[in-house]
């Protein structure tokens, strides 16, 4: 009888662990656990974004006590490291800052001083990339575009 609640208590265990492994495992194709706040900041609220087909999602971020754009670029699914870049650009002043390589899941922060300027902004996933230009102008109406290389 000992031996019985033994081997009962051993696979017991051993059911618990895979349970718990599998439970605490994600699924490969989890969205990330990344936001354009925890990329760039948490005082930096989403003032717009575009998909990156259906790869991800570039946001163009505002801070309204710096006067800062931030922009970033979030894979739904990451996984291995691809190309992917966030940018953006001030025409007024000619000011650009880029973020680009082989990331896993986000490309950025990239930001500018963008308070009382249009913003151009954009990046890209593998080969899909995404560019608005004339953003956030008031009643300026912007352009978007989204193509693949």
């Amino acid at each position: 009888m000992r031996y019985a609640r033994s081997v009962l208590s051993a696979a017991a265990l051993a059911a618990l662990t895979v349970g718990t492994t599998a439970a605490l495992t994600a699924p490969a194709s989890a969205a990330p656990n990344t936001t354009p706040q925890k990329v760039c900041g948490s005082a930096y609220k989403t003032v717009n974004s575009a998909p990156v087909g259906s790869l991800g999602t570039v946001y163009l971020t505002y801070n309204a006590s710096t006067g800062k754009n931030c922009v970033a670029t979030i894979r739904n699914n990451p996984g291995t490291a691809v190309s992917m870049s966030a940018w953006i650009y001030v025409p007024d002043t000619e000011e650009y800052h880029e973020d680009a390589g082989q990331f896993t899941s986000y490309a950025g922060p990239t930001d500018v001083y963008g308070k009382g300027h249009c913003v151009d902004w954009g990046g890209n996933i593998k080969n899909v990339y995404v560019q608005v230009t004339g953003s956030n102008c008031g009643a300026l109406k912007e352009n978007r575009v989204t193509f693949t290389r």
